[in-house]
């Protein structure tokens, strides 16, 4: 937790230096056109900064100093345990740097500074140590040959990796890239989304500061019409991994093939399935999850528990209690430090937010609180924290994803019927299921089609664990000794002796 009041952070935002640049080739830089956006708070609507608005021209400059410091090997060459030291490094410095991480994350996103203090940047300082911990134990292989042959099989870094993040989690989505693809000796063009690049601009400076060579880590903002669609279509580029809506997943993969058939590895929506059981071992600890999964970092949550599935017997008796637990989830200003809901992105989300509350009351859900913007005063962007009941899985809220605080309720009659409506969904990133049966879990978690199941919790895990999507969700995986495959090609080394 932070000690610092809402007054002391306040005072810190007016103060805070804001570096705006593009970040190619160790140095920050104007964008070659030099064109700017502006960076409005959704905490209050001011302009934080006006952004460097990079194309074509500057990812031709950052693919190049990436493709030039690779093939030099001043980082691909070094030893894992080189590596490994510059990284814990640079994860060091992530929390030396942690208030001024976690103001940027606010100002610049809307999400609670605490949650930005001691989830965020604690989070993604982790995710670079984790990496750089597990490098250098990561062992290759000897093939089984015949006495005369020797057989190897080695990885090798893909090259220049191009890394496009959302906006919802901004440095730790980089971080659960940055740390894998560093690790592996590649160098990166980093594309934060437009609606929150601050963090990644500063977090340049700092692997630099922390010995990664220039060239290895460019920063490139920009919108995703320009400067993502000039990654997607690079031909130096050999992998791009990303992290946002399925609509721009499938448009990357479209760039790849388009281009050099470079790999892409995506991680997607989702429409996450919270499902509970009658004989659920603690509801009120099951209501009081269901509330934080939709309500944590305003719903925008890629795992989001967007579709609570009550079995029909306790809906009564349950839909009361999660209604209580989400009264303790109240949007406030991001910056106070007891704040749990905070603002959401921008305008354009809030609206799409509100336009989904309005579709599911023209539906015929039932809603039964919130669904109403709030602080309007402020000048920023807050929704109440939202519940539909009566809601069918063919409704728009419970097919499409919001990206909100907007929970829609389902009842099932049996674990079948939980299942088929769990799974009716074109997305497949996680699930969760409350039973204190554990054949029922057992077998529930297998049938649901997800990368992550919990059981008895919400967003369990940790870095040990892969982390990705099933169907539409995606492919690939971050986090865990799996992310390493996304980031490396595998080589066959036969040798006659």
């Amino acid at each position: 937790m932070t000690d610092l009041t809402l007054a002391q952070w306040q005072q810190r935002a007016e103060s805070l230096k804001i570096e705006s640049r593009a970040f190619i080739d160790g140095k920050y830089c104007e964008a070659v056109c030099s064109q700017r956006f502006e960076c409005i708070s959704p905490v209050d609507g001011r302009v934080l900064a006006h952004v460097s608005s990079c194309d074509s021209a500057d990812a031709d400059l950052a693919v190049a100093a990436a493709r030039r410091v690779f093939e030099a090997g001043d980082w691909s060459r070094k030893a894992p345990a080189q590596r490994k030291k510059v990284l814990i490094r640079f994860s060091e410095l992530l929390l030396e740097h942690r208030e001024e991480l976690a103001l940027l994350e606010t100002l610049d996103m809307g999400k609670p500074i605490s949650d930005s203090l001691n989830i965020d940047v604690a989070g993604s300082a982790n995710a670079i140590r984790w990496s750089a911990e597990a490098i250098d134990k990561v062992y290759d292989e000897v093939a089984p040959t015949p006495h005369d042959q020797l057989g190897l099989v080695t990885r090798e870094a893909v090259g220049v990796v191009a890394a496009i993040v959302p906006w919802n989690f901004p440095l730790m989505m980089a971080s659960w890239k940055l740390g894998p693809a560093l690790a592996t000796g590649n160098s990166i063009v980093l594309k934060p989304s437009e609606k929150s690049p601050l963090t990644a601009i500063r977090v340049a400076q700092l692997a630099l500061d922390a010995g990664l060579p220039a060239g290895v880590l460019n920063v490139v903002p920009g919108y995703g019409h320009t400067i993502g669609k000039a990654l997607g279509l690079h031909m130096d580029v050999d992998t791009v991994v990303f992290t946002g809506s399925t609509r721009t997943a499938k448009q990357l993969m479209i760039y790849a093939g388009e281009s050099n058939m470079k790999r892409v590895w995506l991680e997607a929506g989702g429409k996450s399935p919270n499902i509970v059981f009658a004989d659920a071992p603690d509801l009120k600890a099951a209501a009081e999850a269901a509330a934080s999964a939709i309500a944590f970092n305003q719903g925008e949550v890629c795992t989001a528990g967007s579709r609570l599935l009550v079995e029909g017997s306790i809906k009564n008796t349950f839909l009361p209690m999660v209604v209580d637990a989400l009264k303790g989830w109240t949007a406030g200003n991001p910056l106070d430090p007891a704040t749990n809901v905070g603002a959401l992105v921008d305008t354009q989300q809030m609206s799409t937010v509100l336009s989904y509350i309005e579709s599911g009351q023209s539906g015929g859900a039932k809603l039964v609180t919130g669904g109403k913007r709030v602080l309007e005063e402020s000048g920023g962007t807050y929704v109440e924290p939202t519940i539909f009941d009566g809601v069918t899985n063919a409704m728009k809220i419970a097919q499409e994803e919001i990206f909100g605080p907007v929970l829609s309720v389902i009842t099932f009659a049996d674990a079948e019927e939980a299942v088929r409506i769990a799974n009716d969904t074109q997305y497949g990133l996680a699930a969760a299921v409350w039973t204190r049966d554990i054949s029922k879990a057992h077998l529930t978690a297998k049938a649901l089609r997800a990368g992550s199941v919990w059981v008895n919790q919400y967003d369990g895990g940790d870095m040990t664990a892969p982390f990705g999507g099933f169907k539409q969700s995606g492919n690939g995986r971050d986090k865990s000794i799996h992310a390493f495959d996304k980031y490396t090609e595998l080589k066959a080394t036969w040798i006659k002796l």
